[in-house]
């Protein structure tokens, strides 16, 4: 898969324990508007998608974290590789927190089911809204997002951007 971008902070003990933590993203893109999760709480705009657990191919997990988070099905034939994005800062807990972003492509069904939220996203009231990429990119850049990682809010923002630029959306 092809590297989009790193994001490294340099801000952590290079020789400290690392957590390392993989993820997938699904880019779901309808009438020119792009899927996303909306934190009502800190305001700010993410892909669908989260970590991979043990044992889990990249698909399997895309399949569960877009319906988990979003209530969207997504159709298996359709997921083709955008990219990944690595990102490395320092950790809540270790010295280190390194995350390989795996970001797919895909098309979903029609029917929007039931979500499956964990405790903070529940509380973080995590909703699906399709939405103009600009408005997600100047929303994470420019709102009060509280406590939550201005990284991973760029990460979102430049991988829009690309995406734009690229013609996808």
């Amino acid at each position: 898969m092809r590297l989009l971008f790193e994001m490294d902070t340099k801000d952590y003990d290079p020789n400290g324990q690392a957590f390392v933590r993989p993820s997938v993203r699904g880019i779901i893109i309808h009438d020119g508007k792009v899927a996303m999760v909306h934190s009502l709480k800190y305001d700010y705009y993410k892909f669908p998608g989260g970590g991979i657990e043990d044992g889990e191919s990249l698909e399997e997990a895309l399949l569960r974290e877009v319906a988990e988070e979003s209530g969207l099905q997504v159709i298996l034939p359709s997921i083709r590789e955008y990219g990944l994005v690595h990102r490395i800062q320092k950790g809540q807990k270790e010295a280190k927190f390194i995350q390989d972003n795996y970001y797919f492509l895909c098309e979903v069904e029609e029917k929007v089911g039931a979500r499956q939220l964990d405790d903070y996203e529940a509380e973080e009231e995590f909703t699906l809204e399709y939405v103009d990429p600009a408005h997600a990119i100047c929303v994470n850049r420019e709102a009060d997002h509280g406590p939550k990682d201005p990284i991973m809010l760029e990460r979102e923002a430049r991988v829009l951007e690309m995406m734009v630029q690229e013609g996808i959306l």
